[in-house]
């Protein structure tokens, strides 16, 4: 094991200090424990807990009473059952136009976007979607805890574990050490592209948890593609940042930065405090003389890939995102009667990734009145366009093999439609079709729209985006000018 290193990383700015001033004897970081896996009696201090906070929020909220939440198994004519009926699937057909201000100008320059219309549409995410990072949040202290030369899918690595310790001398009662492995090919004559991938922050000798019932995709994994290609590869851990979980709300980020209380209804959630931590990542990664910080990419999926979106939405460093069957909360409109809906997303299993606010939009009875999807200021479009121009590449899988109808495909495939004006208007080329987004259809499987640096597939696979990692790859490596290692 090599001596440990800090470097001390601010929001988006770097100091640098003596090594030996910070060195000090690593101390391993606890593996997280996957939720299929805790003990009865944690599952149930974890749910007395989240119960807890939830209704403190529907108290600060003035909510009464919520609509519930949909179930994707049950079966036709149960109540709570999920709408898989095309016919039924656009009550509000008419979504925010992504180039009209609020004044009802049109939005007809680049630079009316960047001054006026962004600005507008970023605020209303982080005050009634995803919320708002504290203007409090503390610096962040890498540690370099192990060095480790090995291999990746039978080529030279250098991997590096990597921990993150946030100060908490505010609040010592909670710690908060971001845990992550970076990983890079060994003999590249010049700085590497890296995709980071929110995960378990694993070695690439460390087996990580698998769901239950989790099948393996046909393609090989992504880490050896990745290497291959001569990218590099980070995996963040997600539950060192933020638990998944209501329970973790007065813990992890979110805790610390208020000191062990509840949050307000304007605070961030955990995927806004996941896509932070991957922006903190991406703070150590432009330390490293290897790596080509200007070409980060982030990638994630399920509700990892609505970590990953928001993370590109609110990060300009990030250079591009594959964003893989987000659903809900991600590219799916809430504005689809499709699946996964707004309700479900303000339950007490999912609120969490959310701003409190956000629960408004289940209320059935509140001192604020009923509202619905509709009454949401923005939608899943809007979230990609803040993504433009960079590479943005949403990916899905089939229901056939696991990714469920649930996730909505074809309602995001219609919202990746409707981002595409702002990335023409930004000089950036779109999927290339001209259909409306109202009346857009899919193409078949396997027919990808990669020739721009908005892109979509859905490849034959389940419920992953690996299937897809090689055609992400090769938009990524056109769109930047990168050879792999036997192509120069």
């Amino acid at each position: 094991m090599s001596t440990p290193t800090r470097i001390l990383v601010g929001l988006g700015l770097l100091s640098f200090s003596s090594l030996g001033a910070f060195a000090v004897t690593p101390k391993p970081a606890a593996a997280p424990v996957p939720p299929w896996q805790l003990s009865p009696e944690e599952r149930e201090r974890q749910q007395k807990l989240t119960n807890e906070d939830y209704a403190d929020m529907m108290r600060q909220l003035g909510i009464t009473k919520l609509r519930p939440g949909f179930n994707g198994n049950t079966a036709p004519g149960t109540p709570h059952q999920a709408n898989y009926d095309e016919a039924k699937a656009n009550p509000f057909p008419d979504w925010p136009d992504v180039l009209t201000l609020k004044n009802g100008h049109k939005v007809i320059t680049a630079e009316m976007w960047w001054k006026q219309r962004r600005p507008e549409i970023a605020e209303d995410f982080e005050r009634e979607v995803i919320g708002r990072v504290p203007a409090n949040v503390p610096k962040v202290t890498w540690e370099v805890a192990e060095t480790v030369n090995t291999t990746v899918g039978g080529r030279p690595v250098i991997a590096r574990r990597v921990i993150g310790h946030v100060d908490n001398s505010a609040c010592p009662s909670v710690n908060v050490d971001i845990k992550m492995a970076v990983v890079l090919p060994v003999g590249e004559a010049s700085p590497v592209p890296v995709l980071m991938m929110f995960g378990w922050g694993n070695m690439p000798d460390e087996k990580v948890p698998r769901w239950p019932g989790q099948v393996d995709p046909p393609a090989p994994p992504s880490t050896d593609q990745l290497i291959a290609d001569g990218w590099g590869y980070v995996s963040i851990a997600t539950s060192s940042i933020q638990a998944d979980n209501g329970a973790g709300l007065t813990e992890g980020i979110i805790g610390l930065t208020n000191k062990g209380a509840h949050r307000t209804p304007e605070q961030w959630g955990a995927l806004r405090a996941w896509a932070w931590g991957a922006a903190r990542g991406l703070d150590y990664l432009e330390t490293l003389p290897a790596v080509d910080a200007k070409h980060v990419g982030i990638e994630g999926v399920s509700r990892y890939g609505k970590a990953a979106l928001v993370a590109m939405a609110f990060e300009p460093r990030f250079a591009m995102v594959l964003v893989g069957s987000s659903g809900e909360g991600g590219a799916k409109p809430h504005r689809r009667n499709f699946g996964e809906a707004v309700e479900n997303l303000a339950s007490s299993g999912a609120y969490h990734w959310m701003a409190g606010n956000f629960m408004k939009y289940a209320a059935e009875t509140s001192t604020s009145g009923s509202k619905n999807a509709n009454d949401i200021p923005v939608d899943a479009h809007e979230l990609i366009a803040l993504c433009a121009p960079r590479p943005t590449f949403i990916s899905y899988g089939i229901p056939e093999k696991g990714d469920a109808h649930w996730l909505d495909h074809q309602g995001s495939y219609m919202a990746t439609v409707a981002a595409g004006p702002v990335f023409r208007l930004l000089g950036a080329r779109d999927l290339g079709v001209t259909e409306d987004y109202r009346t857009a259809k899919m193409p078949p499987v396997n027919t990808g729209l990669l020739g721009g640096e908005l892109a979509w597939r859905q490849h034959d696979g389940g419920h992953e985006d690996c299937s897809n990692r090689s055609y992400g790859s090769a938009v990524a490596d056109k769109l930047i000018h990168h050879t792999a290692p036997g192509k120069k």
